[in-house]
């Protein structure tokens, strides 16, 4: 990975994170600003202290906000914390990339 790809990779993770904190504390009327969840905070526990019904609006905010639909065989574990929903949303990002790009070429 070069340094260019580095720097975006690190800005696309920054703006998930971003995205994610903020549409957590909207969703789920959590009194905390974004800066005040660290990125390795659990959602579920002794971090944001969410429960299933919270999940639910979990799933909503993925497909809201980053057009991912979660599918009945994702691994769960994409739940722990705010950093694993991150890179949940990353990888998803990434396949939906690859997916359409392979369509295209597919095509042609």
């Amino acid at each position: 990975m070069n340094n260019i790809t580095l720097i975006e990779a690190i800005e696309q993770r920054k703006r998930v994170l971003e995205k994610i904190k903020t549409g957590l504390i909207e969703r789920l009327n959590l009194y905390q600003n974004a800066k005040q969840i660290d990125d390795d905070t659990p959602l579920f526990g002794s971090g944001l202290k969410l429960d299933s019904v919270d999940a639910t609006e979990v799933i909503v905010l993925l497909d809201e906000t980053f057009g991912i639909r979660i599918k009945e065989g994702d691994d769960p574990s994409y739940m722990r914390s705010v950093n694993t929903l991150a890179s949940f949303v990353i990888a998803k990002q990434r396949e939906l990339t690859y997916g359409a790009a392979t369509a295209g070429a597919n095509k042609e």
